[in-house]
């Protein structure tokens, strides 16, 4: 029974309640920093290492925490771990960290994992919190991956720097799309993979219904 239970709260972050297609939590990083697939990849990681960090000593001292000071602390807690994350992309791949800039530091206060402390981390057990927070930054990288790669495609014709689409420049048919690589692109491709994702969820919800109302009859 609480492996079915752990198993679903990994699972709805992947796609029920994804934070960004779903919920559209933790837009600023989103639209800022995915004009490469490489990128979104990085923000998604270390979104999910200080989601997953501190979901994990929130939901073990949950009962310790002072009602009036519960969300200062969540942010002492959260800022702990950003700062880590921080240091390690400037230690070791400082490319990314310039790249990334100031989105780093500015996880401390993303909706994502702020709201994941106040609605699930401070009110359920450790394990639970783990599997919520696991899901949750997987489907948050997903998404990041996702859109990084489908503007990095379409703006210029690689993905995680590999050559997919050949210039017209090169010899190639591809000629790269400049607003992909913009705030704009940002914007275009996430209103459009919600579309889709809202289009293909309300088709599910309709055979769900044709499939129960076939097992009624």
């Amino acid at each position: 029974m609480k492996e079915n239970v752990l198993v679903k709260d990994t699972l709805k972050g992947l796609w029920d309640e994804n934070p960004v297609f779903r919920q559209l939590l933790g837009m600023c990083p989103t639209l800022a920093v995915t004009n490469a697939a490489i990128f979104g990849l990085s923000m998604g990681l270390a979104t999910s290492f200080v989601l997953l960090c501190s979901s994990f000593i929130i939901s073990i001292f949950r009962k310790v925490f002072l009602h009036e000071v519960r969300t200062a602390s969540f942010v002492v807690i959260i800022a702990t771990f950003v700062t880590i994350v921080d240091l390690f992309l400037k230690g070791n791949y400082p490319e990314i960290s310039k790249a990334l800039g100031p989105y780093i530091p500015l996880i401390v206060v993303n909706c994502l994992i702020l709201a994941r402390q106040e609605a699930f981390a401070s009110k359920k057990p450790v394990l639970r919190a783990i599997a919520d927070a696991l899901g949750m930054g997987i489907g948050f990288t997903i998404a990041l991956i996702m859109l990084g790669s489908i503007r990095e495609l379409l703006g210029s014709g690689t993905v995680f720097g590999f050559r997919i689409l050949s210039l017209i420049a090169k010899g190639g048919w591809f000629r790269p799309w400049g607003i992909m690589l913009l705030p704009a692109g940002a914007f275009l491709t996430l209103g459009t993979m919600i579309g889709i994702i809202n289009i293909l969820s309300e088709k599910n919800s309709k055979n769900r219904s044709v499939v129960e109302e076939r097992r009624q009859h």
